[in-house]
């Protein structure tokens, strides 16, 4: 009896995390890399976000503009970025990819973590210092993600589009959408 309770639980601990994570499947477009946005992303430069920042690409690796909106009932105001960059790392069979414009005092995306088909995206928290990763719980009212590959490899380069809308909490809403490229590290 106490292994099926112990072995039941563990099933329920694995299903409630799949629950929170909101995994979903990706889709697959091997024709990304040739869209007009991604190529546009190749004839501008790297961000830099602040004055000491090594960058660490020639050209541009993100194009994503992320509108936050702010309710009290009514619209109190909304708030548009757009400079964001990516980077993406491989680590066992996880790929993650950081979509963040962290400036040196506070940062504002997410990370999207892609293994097995699957991704989810944490949300990272802008009260951050220059160093560490935060993130805050948000709920997922729409998500998609594209990618031109589902195999991945160090580096190899990795082209994306993400439309990914959640709620903070119940005064904070976002829509975070747009297309990306980086090398695999």
């Amino acid at each position: 009896m106490r292994l099926f309770l112990f072995f039941t639980s563990i099933l329920l601990v694995l299903l409630s995390c799949q629950k929170e994570q909101n995994f979903e499947k990706f889709s697959v477009n091997k024709d990304l890399p040739n869209y007009d946005t991604i190529q546009l992303l190749t004839k501008y430069p790297e961000l830099k976000l602040y004055n000491s920042e090594i960058v660490e690409s020639r050209t541009r690796t993100a194009y994503i503009v992320q509108k936050a909106f702010y309710y009290d009932g009514l619209l109190k105001g909304s708030f548009i970025f757009n400079d964001y960059k990516c980077k993406a790392q491989y680590q066992n069979d996880t790929l993650n990819i950081l979509l963040n414009n962290h400036n040196g005092y506070f940062g504002n995306g997410v990370l999207v973590k892609v293994f097995n088909n699957q991704f989810y995206i944490k949300d990272i928290d802008p009260k951050t210092l220059k160093t560490e990763k935060k993130f805050i719980k948000s709920k997922v009212l729409e998500q998609k993600l594209t990618l031109n590959t589902n195999k991945f490899n160090k580096n190899d380069s990795i082209y994306g589009f993400i439309d990914y809308k959640c709620s903070i909490d119940s005064l904070v809403f976002k829509h975070f959408r747009g297309y990306f490229k980086t090398k695999i590290q």
